[in-house]
């Protein structure tokens, strides 16, 4: 055989091809093992080497079919099994990265040392199937008990089960082994904020500012939207999370396919449409989706054409269907890798990309490292900047994003006239309105409720609410069910604030119907801060429920403020926590002010711009026009106000 010099034999030829590899020249590597090839077609060593050496060069596409031919030449080849293992989730095709992770560790368990499990477990993981995950990561911390990887990838198996007390003890153990992980600080917080425990809470929170400040290591950025943080905090966070974590998710090689701009003074997309893709794992019955599903059916077909792509479960339900039919084509990208998605957007000509997930919980960063469409928007589900440059612009509004926030943003604010939140006017209204004992609640005594997330409330926001209990005899508060664990916690630091614990009710999860009628028993919504309610202050105001919030400084402290005032209730907005105090207990004893504010909201449904989807549709098709004349006049983004209807 010949190459760039002469070997007596494939094997001698494949021992000189790793050893490149080895040294880092891998495009010479890779050029010996085509040649051996070349000589011996079914070689799988050279195959396998070759499929190696392309991944390290970035040619993902290259590697996958050299590792899979490997394996076909030699099924019981455990190290094709893992590369290509650790190939296939990197592109997002979890099941199958899985199916053959399990098969290298059978092949070769001699081979299987804590790191390879540790992957096997956070595929199971990835591809939801945290009962199966938990049972490989207890074998890999039983391997290796000083491995601060597998504790934390325990960690979130022990979250994904509902299990937030033991995850909270398994990221403690990782961060001791591994300090300069400081992601797990982040989750050892955010574990125990789930269960309302808040024993180390202030440690927690100054070694979290400490990392943002000293820049010494990852603060997960929705973390720092949960405790007191500043906009520049939470600025400093995202960027440096995303150059950590998000850019090395995209392939080095990775270049944007998208379609073209037209040439200057053309008609934009498809007879002067504009395509717009929203992307999301959260089509189904989530959150968002109860928020949004209108926006997507009132999109003016006549100037847009819109479509999603969704990378999370198929629930089966009405929302889910409702969902696929709002939209123009609805793509189900579960196992479709970024390049795919990348190639698909392409196809269909999307020209504004509307990402509705941020830094929330399932994201994929490889979708979010890289550019899929020519203008990029961030929108709904993450209150705050995402740090990087992929996104070009922020959907926010003069409340939640005042344009004096801008330095705080790599994306350019686009300030909306009213709310930057959508709502849904088909949200159910009239379910039955349950019994008041049925739902744990006292036959009389004033009933205030806080629904929102048990992860957003805070020790000090809890002796609020306790003092405001205090000073309204015979009241309750009911809050959203936080596990056994958390009511445990909430019940014995009531009693430490000096209130009774059984004057804390808790409602656990019902379908949307079921869970919007509890509004009708409570007659004053508490809400949280920092971060404020988004959909649940929304789902209060629509059933006519009053919420007194307090408006801060950042994205996430200032929607709930937001939302009042464009449901035309700015009254119960405070600014310090002795002015949401003092109108908590004021309005608890005012019957006739609460009662005036419940017509008010009533009448709001139909005349409020809060609740307007129509106008909040056109002012949005606005903002997408407004993005891409920009875009086709070769100009940067750039901040502006979406002028009103």
């Amino acid at each position: 055989m010949s190459t760039a010099r002469h070997f007596a034999s494939p094997a001698e030829a494949l021992g000189y091809a790793l050893a490149l590899h080895q040294n880092g020249r891998h495009a010479e590597c890779g050029a010996v093992c085509r040649a051996i090839l070349t000589v011996q077609p079914d070689h799988h060593g050279a195959s396998l080497l070759l499929g190696v050496a392309a991944f390290t060069l970035g040619r993902i596409e290259e590697s996958q079919r050299h590792l899979a031919v490997t394996i076909a030449l030699k099924p019981d080849l455990a190290d094709a099994c893992f590369n290509l293992a650790l190939l296939l989730r990197r592109r997002g095709r979890l099941a199958e990265a899985a199916a053959l992770q399990a098969r290298a560790i059978r092949l070769a368990p001699g081979q299987a040392d804590a790191g390879r499990i540790v992957a096997l477990g956070a595929m199971l993981r990835e591809s939801v199937r945290p009962v199966t995950a938990r049972a490989v990561l207890r074998r890999a911390v039983a391997l290796a008990p000083d491995d601060a990887e597998a504790w934390r990838e325990s960690g979130h198996a022990l979250r994904d089960s509902g299990e937030p007390g033991a995850a909270a003890v398994a990221y403690t153990r990782a961060h001791s082994l591994d300090p300069g992980r400081t992601e797990s600080l982040g989750d050892r917080l955010h574990a125990a904020l789930s269960h309302c425990d808040w024993s180390d809470y202030d440690a927690l929170c100054r070694e979290v500012l400490a990392v943002i400040d000293s820049g010494r290591g990852i603060a997960l950025p929705l973390l720092t939207l949960l405790i007191e943080t500043s906009p520049a905090q939470q600025d400093r966070a995202a960027r440096h999370f995303h150059r950590a974590v998000v850019q090395p998710a995209a392939p080095p090689q990775a270049a944007a396919v998208v379609p073209a701009a037209p040439p200057l003074g053309a008609p934009s997309g498809d007879g002067g449409r504009l395509t717009v893709a929203y992307l999301s794992a959260d089509f189904h019955e989530h959150a968002t989706a109860y928020l949004a599903a209108e926006l997507f059916e009132l999109h003016d077909r006549d100037r847009f054409r819109v479509v999603a792509c969704s990378y999370g479960p198929d629930d089966g339900s009405p929302m889910r269907r409702r969902l696929e039919a709002a939209f123009d084509a609805f793509h189900d990208i579960r196992g479709a890798d970024a390049e795919r998605v990348q190639a698909l957007l392409a196809a269909e000509g999307v020209h504004i990309l509307v990402d509705l997930k941020g830094y929330t919980r399932h994201v994929r960063f490889d979708l979010l490292a890289r550019r899929l469409a020519p203008v990029q928007v961030a929108y709904l589900g993450y209150p705050g900047t995402m740090g990087g440059d992929v996104m070009d612009y922020v959907i926010g509004d003069r409340f939640v994003t005042p344009p004096e926030h801008q330095p705080h943003y790599r994306e350019r604010l686009v300030i909306m006239p009213d709310s930057y939140q959508v709502n849904d006017r088909r949200r159910p209204l009239d379910g039955p309105l349950p019994d008041r004992a049925a739902c744990g609640l006292p036959p009389d005594g004033f009933v205030f409720c806080a629904f929102n997330a048990p992860f957003k409330i805070t020790p000090s926001q809890f002796g609020l609410w306790m003092r405001v209990l205090a000073r309204v005899p015979g009241s309750v508060l009911w809050l959203q069910h936080p596990g056994r664990d958390g009511v445990d916690n909430l019940r014995r630091e009531a009693a430490r604030r000096g209130v009774e614990p059984d004057r804390l009710v808790f409602a656990p999860h019902r379908p949307q119907a079921e869970h919007l009628a509890r509004y009708r028993l409570a007659e004053l919504f508490l809400d949280s801060f920092p971060y404020t309610g988004h959909t649940t202050v929304s789902d209060a105001l629509w059933m006519g429920l009053p919420v007194v919030t307090r408006i801060g400084d950042t994205f996430a402290s200032r929607v709930a403020a937001g939302l009042l005032n464009a449901a035309g209730l700015p009254e119960t907005v405070t600014t310090s926590v002795d002015g949401y105090e003092a109108l908590a207990v004021r309005l608890a004893g005012d019957s006739a002010t609460l009662a005036a504010y419940r017509r008010r909201l009533a009448a709001a449904r139909t005349t409020a711009p809060l609740f307007d989807s129509p106008r909040f549709t056109r002012h949005l098709e606005r903002a997408y026009r407004t993005m891409w004349d920009r875009h086709t006049a070769g100009l940067p983004p750039a901040s502006f106000t979406v002028p009103p209807l």
